[in-house]
């Protein structure tokens, strides 16, 4: 990766880390709630998801928490992107993210090339998520990334 694009990267993390979107709280019901929580450095996260029953729609979604810059910064991009998308949307999102994330993982242990994964990225613009593909470097903050999107994940799952 050039060191240009790397910056580039660098300032989408920051700005997403100094000013998230969607933080706060959401009436629970009619929204669901769903902590996330990494024991390995003790990232914290929130996940507050109003799904409209009738579009299967995600019509609002806030989040809160604390923890490492990686962390916060990929749950705000995680808000971002599944905002007004469908149900579908988001989960097709979870999975092109995770396999991001663990096709580099996987290349960087020498396990495989990460083709197996790469279907879930097919057709999915991932936009500024990419910017936190770096992570991969540092195989410890790949959980700091993908820890709000196993809360998003289990929160889809567990609503009524």
């Amino acid at each position: 990766m050039s060191s240009n694009l790397e910056d580039l990267y660098r300032e989408v993390i920051l700005d997403h880390y100094r000013s998230p979107r969607n933080r706060g709280e959401l009436e629970v019901p009619p929204a669901t709630k769903t902590d996330g929580f990494n024991p390995l450095c003790g990232d914290e996260v929130t996940v507050y998801l109003q799904v409209d029953p009738e579009t299967d729609t995600i019509v609002d979604i806030k989040i809160q928490g604390q923890g490492c810059s990686i962390s916060q910064a990929s749950t705000s991009m995680m808000s971002a992107a599944v905002k007004g998308q469908s149900v579908d949307e988001a989960r097709k999102l979870i999975r092109a993210f995770k396999a991001l994330m663990s096709i580099h993982e996987h290349k960087l242990e020498g396990e495989s090339d990460g083709s197996d994964l790469a279907s879930d990225l097919e057709g999915v613009r991932l936009g500024d998520l990419e910017a936190l593909q770096g992570v991969v470097k540092f195989p410890v903050r790949i959980k700091c990334a993908t820890l709000s999107w196993n809360t998003l994940a289990q929160g889809l799952d567990e609503r009524g």
